[in-house]
């Protein structure tokens, strides 16, 4: 059977940069950090005290009080994004047949502040389980796809995925692909997360996958940096709506982007660290080219996961290397995490965000807070140091890999009709 072809027709984006697409856009090309010292709970006795927290938000700006209050964060940045996104695409879901329309949605963790709450009072008490009611519905990760199903009436496909950093990527492919079958003609895809919290923190921190840089927190995500020391946590949402192009035509919908491939592949080797040689990021995304019928001379940036940990970025760095050969120097590579944190489930959608807007907008975001140059990397690599840099941007792929050695990658190109 002949696939059908997807596009992007509306973005929306939560973030510590930004709490809109065209603030985080701007917030990117900037080379603005979102890293400060964490306001939700007193750091004290916590090793890490800073991280990429969503500012000046307050839920019930977008939703009522007592809705509000029967939502987890994760999910409440689900709904303000994809509002965002909805508006932002033109949809008016009362003309469309709604049964055709699903919500594929990813994250990590999902309700870890409800969880800690709840466990928090009840350690507490006198061993009497007095939970709240909602408990278990503010918690689990599928009821974020859940209330945007609900809020907009859509009877299409509805799940969510979980593959740690890669589970929004991961969402992504899977609407991709109900779309191209021809098993829905719109899929709210994306992810969110909210983990900036004593346990998120704390578990992390107990890991040593942080930085612990808290002299400096607005320089810590140093991606390729001699003297990166781990992650800076971030939150937030993003979300991509992807659509079947004839359907998009039908409508007169705008086109962002075509997104023509997707890469799925396994470490198969440690519960936390990548492949020293960067075995399972050169598979996925050869499989994200192979799917998409394009060639390593076709690819003009990567967005890359780019966590700033001493290994993860080298073993990334290795599989471009050995995939792309001559190819990687003419590449723009960059990790917008050094701007946004890391958002571990909602990554993939964040960056991939990014990825779209650069083939757009023919502008790669930079890799920011780079001091040190680390003889570990290829100096002819472009790593986009310091300054977003403008250049055709033909096509963008965009790298996410989460612990347990899941790795997703995504390909975006311009839309030609």
């Amino acid at each position: 059977m002949e696939l059908k072809r997807v596009v992007v027709t509306g973005l929306g984006a939560l973030t510590p940069i930004g709490n809109n697409v065209p603030d985080f856009w701007e917030g990117l090309t900037n080379g603005v950090s979102g890293a400060a010292p964490i306001k939700g709970f007193d750091t004290e006795k916590f090793k890490t005290k800073f991280a990429c927290e969503v500012k000046n938000f307050n839920p019930e700006d977008f939703l009522e009080k007592k809705e509000a209050r029967k939502l987890d964060p994760f999910v409440q940045y689900a709904l303000v994004a994809t509002d965002e996104a909805v508006k932002d695409g033109g949809f008016d879901f009362e003309k469309l047949d709604t049964n055709r329309i699903g919500v594929i949605w990813g994250a990590g963790i999902g309700g870890l502040k409800t969880f800690l709450d709840e466990i928090s009072n009840f350690a507490k008490g006198d061993g009497t389980p007095r939970y709240n009611p909602f408990f278990i519905p503010k918690m689990i990760i599928d009821i974020a796809p859940g209330h945007i199903s609900i809020k907009y009436g859509l009877r299409g496909p509805n799940f969510a995925t979980v593959s740690a950093c890669a589970s929004s990527t991961n969402a992504m492919i899977d609407a991709f692909n109900y779309i191209r079958l021809g098993m829905a003609d719109v899929i709210i895809s994306g992810g969110s997360e909210a983990i900036i919290n004593e346990a998120g923190m704390g578990g992390f921190n107990a890991m040593h996958a942080l930085s612990t840089r808290n002299d400096d927190p607005a320089t810590a995500s140093r991606p390729f940096d001699k003297d990166r020391d781990g992650f800076v946590a971030g939150e937030g949402a993003g979300t991509i709506i992807l659509e079947e192009l004839e359907h998009a035509k039908a409508r007169g919908a705008k086109i962002y982007a075509e997104l023509v491939g997707g890469g799925m592949s396994a470490d198969a080797n440690h519960i936390t660290a990548p492949h020293p040689e960067g075995l399972g990021a050169r598979m996925v995304m050869t499989n994200a080219l192979k799917d998409a019928g394009l060639t390593t001379a076709y690819i003009d940036y990567i967005n890359v996961h780019g966590t700033s940990t001493p290994l993860g970025d080298i073993s990334e760095t290795k599989a471009i290397g050995t995939l792309f050969g001559e190819d990687a120097y003419r590449l723009n590579i960059s990790s917008t995490k050094s701007m946004t944190g890391h958002l571990l489930g909602a990554a993939g959608a964040v960056e991939a965000i990014a990825a779209i807007l650069a083939v757009k907008n023919d502008i790669v975001p930079p890799t920011i807070n780079h001091f040190t140059d680390d003889p570990a990397f290829d100096p002819k690599l472009n790593f986009t140091f310091n300054k977003a840099q403008k250049r055709t941007v033909r096509a963008a792929l965009s790298n996410t890999f989460g612990f347990g050695g899941h790795n997703a990658s995504v390909i975006f190109k311009k839309y030609e009709d």
